[in-house]
């Protein structure tokens, strides 16, 4: 069942901070600037993108994950991957095992490390995960071209400080 629209929302697209009320299932709802919500409303539908490429892929969420470190940055070791995706390096084990399972990546000697090994990513693998997200990020980039130099600016800012409050809700990285 859908909730009816917000009836708080005033003519800038705020709660009414009157109007704070508690929900059983959200907690406290105070007031939120249109803003606020349309980034709430980009995180929920880059979770649904991603999970619309990584069915196409024939992987699921968590080996999609290992996926895009390996197009953005390559062949990375298997403990590499379990570093940047916060889980043990058996899991990431299990990780690199699927997605060579379905030719989205190879095992490769490491060059310097004799002992060591490298997650390649297939080529044609990278190819299709960007050709979906191509279009995205040069979709979203061309929006700024609406804009003069000084609002894209101010974007940057207010993007920077963003990214810097959520910085700040987590734990230091070890």
């Amino acid at each position: 069942m859908q909730d009816a629209p917000d009836s708080r929302l005033g003519a800038v697209g705020a709660v009414d901070v009157d109007s704070v009320r508690t929900d059983r299932r959200a907690g406290p709802v105070a007031r939120v600037r249109e803003a606020s919500l349309l980034l709430r409303e980009i995180l929920d539908l880059t979770v649904d993108l991603e999970a619309d490429v990584g069915a196409e892929l024939d992987v699921n969420r968590r080996d999609f994950e290992a996926m895009q470190h390996l197009v953005m940055s390559g062949p990375l070791s298997p403990t590499e991957i379990a570093r940047r995706l916060d889980v043990s390096t058996a899991a990431a084990t299990v990780i690199v095992d699927r997605l060579a399972a379905v030719g989205h990546a190879t095992r490769q000697p490491h060059p310097t490390d004799r002992r060591g090994v490298l997650v390649v990513p297939n080529p044609a693998s990278v190819e299709r995960a960007m050709a979906r997200i191509l279009p995205l990020i040069s979709g979203v980039d061309g929006v700024l071209d609406d804009f003069t130099v000084d609002e894209q600016g101010v974007i940057a800012q207010y993007l920077t400080r963003v990214v810097g409050v959520y910085r700040a809700q987590l734990p230091p990285r070890s």
